[in-house]
């Protein structure tokens, strides 16, 4: 956001002595003229959170992959090599072995398998993690549509920014012109004895103080640039000038409230991602209360076994699984009442939201409304200020006015130019936070 306020108070001379800063030191801009569009443009491309946002949005949807996986067969190879005695174990009660004693003899096992599984139902669990994985990925993809549409305001206003900086730094030349021109008025009514010395001393510290703000003003535009770039997500030089560029008017800022709030209601990504939300926890709450009934699998094996590589015997075997969990200490119970609460919470957040976006959308328009008021009155001041100016320098001239009059009046416009450039700039934030009130680019 653009510190404009202090620099306004410095031009106008409204403030404290300001703190002299060193002039800069580098040579003008080389000509490349930023654009709006290509800021805007540059931001949704290379912002680091527009692209950690569509990096989550990746990683979302590869979550769907690893949720549907248990939904598919599962194949599992298995190979093993044994060398082992084979020594005969006798158990209790059981008679005695003819051989008697155990030797060290070993032999080679070879056992080679491949296994096959498939769930056929469990009453939810995974389908409803899978689902709920579905809606989370589009829940995120919403998510990151919602934060392009905070980078472009961020970026957006960061180039109003600089812009205004721009301004207020012709206003600061402009008014270091007129100084130097009173100057001129001044020593040469001075050296004729028209004028008294103290004229001279004044028209002196007026210059002075109109330099002090033109460098500083410098600075704040080069400053309001560096900011530009972070905005953007750009490392680089901030030698270029923004052009002199302005949002139009968005469609329907003029009409009232509740026709704005209905296209925000369904346009805003947020919305859309909070239904996902939702309906994802309405999956995960199935996936929880499935965990109360039985899985039903189904497993086939084939092994190939024996204790000569070129000398084995091969099995199959296929089975049905029924398994049930018929207690797991409450703990099914606690999953079902997390998830249920999660729901209500996340449809409760859904509600606050429909009020927060209402707020956006009245405070964006209002921002509109005031702005363009405001602006209409600041060139009306400007327009009466360079009148004012003219009048005083020729009432200085003829002798009739004195030089604190000049003062005042060179005071005065440069103040109406200052609330001018910052009346635009209040215009164009105010239409860009609309923008993004509508849920629009």
């Amino acid at each position: 956001m653009m510190k404009a306020i202090p620099l306004l108070l410095a031009l106008a001379g409204l403030s404290a002595p300001a703190r002299i800063l060193a002039a800069p030191e580098a040579a003008p801009p080389s000509g490349r003229v930023l654009g709006l569009d290509e800021a805007v443009k540059t931001a949704e491309a290379q912002q680091p959170t527009a692209r950690q946002a569509a990096a989550q949005t990746e990683a979302a949807r590869a979550r769907v992959l690893q949720a549907r996986g248990p939904l598919l067969p599962q194949v599992s190879g298995t190979a093993a090599y044994q060398r082992a005695t084979y020594n005969s174990v006798t158990r209790p009660g059981a008679p005695l072995s003819p051989s008697g004693g155990a030797w060290w003899h070993t032999a080679n096992y070879f056992n080679f398998g491949l296994t096959a599984t498939q769930l056929l139902y469990d009453f939810g669990q995974t389908t409803g993690k899978w689902r709920a994985s579905q809606a989370n990925a589009e829940a995120q993809a919403h998510t990151e549509r919602a934060t392009r549409l905070q980078v472009v305001l961020t970026a957006r206003t960061a180039y109003f920014g600089a812009r205004a900086q721009k301004a207020l730094l012709q206003v600061a030349r402009e008014q270091l012109e007129n100084q130097e021109r009173h100057l001129g008025q001044v020593e040469g009514f001075v050296k004729v004895g028209t004028k008294p010395e103290i004229d001279l001393a004044q028209a002196r510290a007026d210059r002075a103080n109109a330099r002090v703000s033109l460098i500083n003003a410098e600075n704040s535009y080069e400053l309001s640039k560096a900011q530009l770039n972070q905005a953007m997500g750009v490392e680089g030089s901030t030698d270029y000038d923004v052009a002199d560029e302005a949002l139009p008017a968005v469609e329907g800022e003029s009409v009232g409230a509740d026709p704005l709030v209905a296209l925000a209601l369904r346009a805003r990504p947020e919305f859309a991602a909070l239904d996902q939300q939702v309906r994802a926890q309405e999956q995960t709450l199935r996936s929880a209360r499935g965990a109360y009934w039985p899985t039903l699998g189904l497993s086939t094996s084939l092994t190939d076994a024996g204790h000569k590589i070129d000398h084995m015997a091969w099995n199959w075997n296929a089975s049905f699984t029924l398994s049930w969990n018929l207690f797991s200490g409450l703990q099914t119970r606690g999953l079902e009442r997390e998830a249920s609460a999660t729901l209500a919470s996340l449809r409760a957040q859904r509600d606050a939201l429909r009020l927060q976006v209402r707020v956006e959308v009245e405070q964006a328009r209002l921002g509109v409304r005031a702005a363009k008021a405001a602006l209409g009155a600041a060139e009306e001041s400007l327009e009466n200020s360079r009148l004012r100016l003219k009048l005083a320098e020729g009432r200085y001239q003829t002798g009739v006015g004195n030089i604190i009059e000049l003062g005042d009046a060179q005071l005065a416009l440069t103040s109406s130019a200052a609330q001018k450039v910052q009346a635009e700039f209040n215009l164009a934030s105010a239409r860009a936070q609309l923008l993004k009130a509508l849920g629009r680019r």
